[in-house]
């Protein structure tokens, strides 16, 4: 996984019911983009993500 500053993070849900997640990825803190990320979730909580196989990544263009 390759992420940038800016950069989306989406979790999908695991269970019926259970909504996406989504954040902005405000700090790198692995090697050439990689985990783990400082992500601010929609709901304004910030933490350091290590994204598992349910995550994926939408790039910032601009």
């Amino acid at each position: 996984m390759h992420a940038n500053v800016g950069d989306h993070l989406m979790v999908e849900g695991h269970t019926v019911g259970e909504g996406r997640r989504e954040g902005e990825v405000m700090e790198v803190r692995g090697d050439d983009g990689g985990p783990p990320y400082v992500v601010r979730w929609a709901d304004g909580h910030e933490g350091l993500v290590y994204p598992g196989p349910d995550a994926h990544v939408v790039p910032t263009h601009g």
